[in-house]
């Protein structure tokens, strides 16, 4: 599976081009068994969790980025279940508050970040200062940036600056021990229509779905020349991109498990050793507690 995954890993955004990846990619995998797969995998995942937590010097931040009706949610929920709740977070990030307009773009995603020994989820991140804010820049004004009176002020040079900020944010929680991983599920167009009308037609599904995600629909073209731009921009060696097929649920799973459980292997994490006085102090606890 490593080697069909780097297949979707981008490290380096120059040689990216999003027409270049599949939607509907499953190689030799079957969807009957991903069931099995998945247990298996969050099982190894879990015991890594708690090596991670014991060990305390890394985080692990997880970053989902999608259009509408990619199975964000359901991938989150199928591939993260089985962790300890108390050493997993999840973030779902909506329109910024009042609080946080007052502050820079990034400030509401550092506070959510996972402290050393913990994995945290962004479900959307602050990439959508790259995404719908390009797609949509008038929403920009709401930000009260020095220079930005008008959709007219936002600019290359704008757009440059911003994705050095995203790159050095970033870099600097990789250098500090965060270690990112970064999801696109990708998703067709055709797909998405026709999971936008299974949640028209079920009604257990109705709350899914809202009118703004067919008229967002209407930019699909504009939104995927951001991800791309934004993927080709923050793309690098320690903070890399997986666009993973996202048209079948089942195998874009089997893909985040993988990664997840790749990542964490590559940490190398150990139990702390003790060192010989504290476990002295432990044989002596072991005796009073075996004479009461």
């Amino acid at each position: 599976m490593k080697s069909i995954i780097n297949k979707f890993k981008i490290i380096d955004g120059e040689k990216f081009s999003l027409e270049d990846m599949p939607t509907d990619f499953s190689g030799d995998y079957k969807k009957e068994d991903t069931e099995a797969l998945l247990a298996s995998m969050i099982k190894e995942t879990a015991a890594m969790q708690d090596a991670l937590y014991a060990d305390n010097r890394y985080a692990l931040l997880i970053i989902f980025q999608a259009m509408d009706a990619a199975g964000k949610d359901g991938a989150i929920s199928h591939t993260l279940s089985g962790l300890n709740p108390e050493g997993c977070e999840v973030f779902s990030f909506k329109q910024p508050s009042t609080e946080e307009l007052d502050h820079d773009f990034l400030w509401r995603h550092y506070k959510a970040l996972p402290e050393f020994g913990r994995i945290g989820v962004h479900n959307r991140s602050h990439y959508e200062n790259v995404l719908i804010t390009k797609v949509h820049p008038e929403l920009l004004l709401q930000e009260k940036l020095p220079g930005i009176k008008d959709v007219k002020d936002v600019d290359k040079k704008f757009w440059k600056h911003r994705y050095e900020s995203i790159r050095a944010f970033e870099k600097h929680l990789s250098e500090n021990g965060t270690v990112i991983i970064k999801f696109f599920l990708n998703v067709s167009k055709a797909e998405q229509k026709q999971r936008f009308l299974q949640r028209i037609e079920d009604p257990e599904k109705n709350w899914k779905f809202s009118a703004a995600d067919v008229y967002e629909r209407e930019f699909w073209e504009d939104y995927m020349k951001a991800y791309e731009k934004a993927i080709q921009e923050t793309s690098t060696e320690s903070s890399p991109w997986y666009v993973l097929p996202a048209d079948k649920k089942w195998f874009t799973r089997i893909a985040i498990s993988t990664i997840i459980l790749d990542t964490l292997k590559g940490l190398k994490l150990k139990y702390p050793v003790l060192p010989k006085e504290e476990k002295a102090k432990l044989e002596d606890a072991k005796k009073k507690l075996m004479g009461e």
